[in-house]
């Protein structure tokens, strides 16, 4: 997942705002004299000196955040009012481009606190961060709902074609444009008012929706007690979940930590029926069974407040405002992509669970196979079918493998990139390593940091942000971060990857290339500035050169020998490419579908009970197949109720349809080659939002997409 860091209030409120200054450059001089001496010893008062303005993770401390984003929103303001009060007439340059370079401090400080907030948060940064979020809320409706500002942007829109601007600039002003409209700079005074108050309340929700997620999925870890319950699992992680629970205070019992998607990976070796049964439970029911991490209220307060704000704006509901600013336009475009998958994908599941039926059968298992048991029986039938399961290539995957002999091997044999660790620069945790990223003429291009370990404090899933963004206008280059959820083994162990994990670390690191390519004049457009439904597109392509051959002969080495993966095992995960995906599919298609319900309700038909609704909607939608529970419920779905997929989650799947096409085009053009990532480079990833993203598509493809791709790929065209 991208996490296009704007001003923090991008992703909670699901606008798209304009990062005014999303890059940081020089820092303005304080102007109270009275915090001189305390602004002096906060690093966010300064521009960091180290290379590429890298944070100064060493010397930033909790407490130096709020008076930073206090100081940071006044900073901004009063740049703001000397642009909407400027006696000049309005000027690209004295409006548009002042726009850009304005808030630098904030923009520091909301990035860096962003970033940290979600890989390494603590009780007193979620006590900012809740304190925060209505203000930057109103922060930013105090920028777009201030109506002389908004008078300076019209009046140089409306004359757009006569101001002689090149193609990005004039991009720039129509977005500004498009942003404030959005925004509600069109309502009138009293409804200004309205918007303010829903903002404020949406902030605070989403804040407290996103961090309950988090504790209730440390609160929730599998607790047994004795070894023999957790049979399948490895000696090692045993021995780890021991630790844990001793850490936990249960010295004596054994606890296994959840992740924030409904499958858990230990499902898939647990032996125990009884063992897979509570750790499903524990996973399905976060969030929605009482208690102070019990998401449902918010659930239905949000739903409500997003309904109101979309009909004040003018539209109907959440989802057609959300949706007219993506790609894909309008609510019709989705649900028809939606329902024509539904029906095959769950046709698919059905015969893969019938398969799974079998071998339990075969085995006296005594069971019908659930949602606990998916997991664990589909290793057997692929060992039965391929003769392999995941196990036999974990020992294949080992972490710095992948990364540095896979990805970044991958990444120099396309675009001609290199790679150096060091080791001088601070940290936020001990976890992370940094690599300077050099381009193919030795130009260094970017700073990269690898965030890979799952702990307690860090919110779950996989995603990328950035610290600095690259822009011509603010002189700067990418600070940019992948993190991960993996679980880190016991010391001295190493760190062996599913493939899941293993997909996931070149996804990732398909949204860091996104913001490393980054070559744009202003802010507003780096890196991964790009509609929801096109951000996913460049990482799921990333995914393609995990099993290229020449790449996975590279990394797949056993930790232990060195030697690598024995071709027919390579060959019988090739030819396992399609199976399973009824599940995938189905899973995902049941998320998506619930956000777009959810997100299509009239405040008037937001329900009381948020079980049944979601219940009700998958069957509505015929994807209720209790085997396969959506990947994320409802209760505990981060990507639309607190981040910045809010009727937005379909964008996977539509960005795989480029996704799939764009893969035929590598096989086509001679696969891994540096001519095509350079193509890809130069027409795509170099763009970022600086044009209509399917017009970017088309220049590197020189058509629309095909939906042929994709539905071989999952298995759905009959082949």
């Amino acid at each position: 997942m991208s996490r296009p860091q704007m001003l923090v209030l991008a992703a909670s409120l699901g606008l798209a705002l304009t990062p005014f200054a999303y890059a940081a450059q020089s820092a303005a001089a304080p102007a109270a004299a009275t915090a001189a001496a305390a602004q002096a010893g906060n690093p966010f008062f300064r521009l960091s000196p180290l290379p590429l303005h890298y944070p100064q993770f060493d010397l930033i401390k909790d407490e130096h955040f709020a008076p930073a984003f206090a100081e940071g929103m006044a900073q901004q303001l009063k740049e703001i009012e000397a642009i909407a009060h400027s006696a000049k007439p309005a000027s690209f340059d004295n409006t548009i481009v002042a726009m850009e370079r304005s808030g630098q401090l904030l923009t520091r400080v909301a990035t860096t606190f962003s970033n940290l907030q979600g890989a390494n948060t603590n009780a007193q940064l979620d006590a900012i961060d809740t304190e925060m979020s209505p203000k930057l809320a109103a922060h930013n409706d105090a920028i777009y709902l201030n109506a002389k500002l908004y008078a300076r942007v019209k009046s140089l829109y409306d004359k757009r074609a006569k101001l002689g601007l090149d193609a990005e600039s004039k991009h720039l002003l129509e977005r500004y444009h498009t942003d404030f409209v959005r925004a509600g700079a069109k309502l009138s005074a009293a409804d200004k008012e309205k918007l303010k108050v829903l903002n404020g309340e949406l902030a605070t929700l989403q804040t407290a929706f996103q961090q309950n997620v988090l504790k209730e999925i440390n609160a929730s870890a599998l607790v047994v007690d004795t070894r023999a319950e957790l049979a399948g699992m490895s000696e090692a992680a045993i021995d780890a979940a021991a630790a844990a629970a001793k850490a936990r205070g249960q010295d004596g019992k054994f606890a296994v930590a959840l992740i924030n998607t409904t499958g858990q990976a230990p499902l898939a070796v647990l032996t125990n029926p009884a063992t897979r049964k509570r750790m499903m439970d524990l996973s399905l029911a976060r969030g929605s069974h009482g208690g102070e991490f019990d998401n449902r209220a918010n659930v239905l307060k949000i739903a409500k407040l997003r309904a109101d704000k979309a009909v004040l704006l003018g539209y109907p509901n959440y989802a057609a405002y959300s949706l007219e600013d993506q790609t894909a336009k309008s609510t019709g475009a989705v649900n028809t992509l939606l329902a024509e998958l539904a029906k095959p994908a769950v046709t698919n599941a059905r015969k893969e669970a019938a398969d799974l039926q079998a071998v339990a059968d075969a085995e006296k298992a005594g069971l019908q196979i659930g949602a606990a048991d998916w997991s664990y029986y589909t290793d057997k039938v692929r060992a039965q079918r391929f003769s392999f399961d995941g196990n036999q290539l974990k020992p294949y995957f080992e972490l710095t493998n992948v990364l540095e002999k896979g990805v970044f091997f991958a990444a120099n044999k396309l675009y001609g990139l290199s790679f150096k660790e060091r080791k001088d620069l601070p940290l936020y945790h001990p976890d992370v390593k940094v690599y300077d990223v050099f381009d193919a003429d030795g130009k260094q291009l970017a700073i990269f940091l690898a965030d890979m370990y799952a702990r307690p404090s860090k919110q779950g899933g996989a995603w990328m942000n950035e610290y600095v963004s690259q822009s011509a206008l603010m002189g700067t280059r990418s600070v940019v971060a992948n993190h991960l959820n993996i679980p880190k083994p016991p010391a001295g162990e190493p760190t062996l990857l599913t493939v899941d994990e293993v997909k996931t670390t070149f996804h990732e690191f398909g949204h860091a290339l996104h913001g490393m390519f980054s070559n744009v004049k202003y802010p507003r457009f780096s890196g991964t500035s790009v509609p929801r439904d096109f951000v996913e597109y460049p990482s799921q392509v990333n995914e393609m050169w995990m099993v290229q051959p020449e790449v996975l002969a590279n990394y797949a080495r056993h930790y232990k020998t060195g030697e690598p993966m024995p071709k027919e095992l390579l060959e019988k995960v090739a030819a396992s490419k399609k199976f399973n995906q009824g599940f995938a599919t189905t899973e995902y298609l049941a998320s998506s579908l619930v956000d777009q319900r959810w997100h299509q309700l009239t405040a008037a038909q937001i329900p009381s009970d948020v079980l049944a609704f979601e219940a009700a909607a998958l069957k509505d939608a015929g994807i209720d197949y209790a085997p396969v529970p959506p990947r994320y419920r409802t209760t505990y779905f981060s990507h639309t109720f607190s981040g910045g997929y809010a009727a937005g989650y379909y964008a996977y799947l539509w960005s795989e349809k480029l996704d799939a096409d764009t893969v035929e085009w590598f096989k086509e053009n001679g696969g891994l080659q540096r001519k095509n990532g350079d193509w890809f480079r130069k027409t795509l990833l170099s763009r970022g939002g600086t044009a209509d993203a399917l017009d970017l598509f088309r220049n590197f493809r020189g058509r629309d997409a095909r939906i042929e791709p994709l539905l071989d790929r999952r298995g759905l065209s009959g082949k």
